[in-house]
């Protein structure tokens, strides 16, 4: 062999030799750390595994380049602020956050973190960013509230059970989002020719006993408003409507498949997964500050048929025909 040809041969031969530590010193992939305060309840389990599938599309993949941290009260409002400053003690990269309560605890544990909302109502309303179109400070993500809802639950419950002249709202006085979703009812309820009467839902006995304030006065159909400590307890506001005889709605599918009757709102699903999109822009170097909020693109209308029957309901074609899911 001649000298050139030797020279090729022990060129290939360090460059061969080499692959193994060329590749060895490519620095690995960063691992992102995303933390998530949630409520709980359906809001929280129907859409957290949607928001991972889409983590997953995006290229985040669990135990490998992203560390999920989550944190979630379980419909304890006491648990929040706790638990938000645990995660801000992390230092995550963001931080998705469920329900109102849980992001005003988490505001006040980090103004610099950036914060994605997946399930929030009225964040303007509350305070929690200046407009939809461009936040300001560390929150962005997705309301979960949109116009005409509220007025569609009173419109739905006339269609169920027309005799109703009397509706009853479980709700929470000191959530803002509640505040704003109450006065669309009560002018929807003087539309409609009902009266409307609120009563607070909070801590574990005032459900029971607010069940049996509407029975005694005559409520002859229920709202449920969105709220995580509600959707901790779906199972027990189904079984409390059902003794009182109470056809009842609520904003998510959560609630019929507990065997409640009714709901209509957002999709639950679509918000987180929307939410993920949020997290991935921020890694990659968006500012929430400049981030538009979103509002829900997809709706859904659930229906319990066993529980319309146990109730002694007939529930019109026109309702069926727009259901997306008919629980048998």
């Amino acid at each position: 062999m001649s000298i050139p040809g030797i020279a090729r041969v022990v060129v290939l031969a360090l460059a061969v030799s080499a692959l193994p530590f060329a590749a060895e010193a490519q620095p690995a992939q960063k691992r992102v750390r995303v933390g998530v305060l949630a409520g709980g309840g359906s809001g929280f389990h129907t859409g957290f595994e949607p928001f991972r599938q889409r983590m997953r599309e995006l290229g985040y993949v669990q135990g490998e380049n992203l560390a999920l941290e989550v944190r979630n009260a379980e419909g304890r409002a006491e648990r929040y602020a706790a638990l938000a400053a645990e995660l801000v003690g992390l230092a995550p990269e963001v931080i998705v956050v469920q329900g109102n309560v849980a992001l005003a605890a988490l505001r006040q544990a980090t103004q610099t973190i950036p914060i994605v909302m997946a399930m929030i109502g009225d964040p303007v309303g509350a305070g929690f960013i200046t407009s939809l179109a461009r936040p300001g400070g560390n929150i962005t993500g997705l309301s979960n509230q949109a116009e005409g809802i509220s007025p569609k639950w009173v419109e739905l419950l006339k269609e169920v059970a027309p005799a109703s002249a009397r509706l009853g709202v479980l709700w929470d006085p000191n959530n803002v989002a509640h505040a704003k979703m109450w006065g669309a009812i009560q002018e929807a309820g003087r539309a409609a020719s009902v009266s409307v009467v609120a009563r607070d839902g909070r801590g574990p006995d005032p459900i029971a006993q607010a069940f049996s304030a509407m029975a005694a006065e005559q409520i002859g159909a229920l709202i449920i408003l969105p709220d995580p400590a509600f959707s901790a307890k779906l199972r027990h506001i189904a079984e409390l409507a059902a003794r009182h005889k109470l056809p009842a709605i609520y904003a998510f599918r959560g609630f019929p498949l507990a065997g409640g009757l009714i709901s209509y709102g957002p999709s639950v699903a679509d918000n987180w997964r929307r939410a993920a999109v949020y997290v991935d822009k921020i890694v990659k170097g968006a500012k929430p500050a400049e981030l538009p909020v979103g509002q829900p693109l997809e709706f859904e209308l659930v229906v319990n048929l066993k529980t319309a029957r146990a109730l002694g309901l007939t529930l019109p074609s026109s309702i069926l025909l727009r259901a997306d899911r008919v629980i048998e």
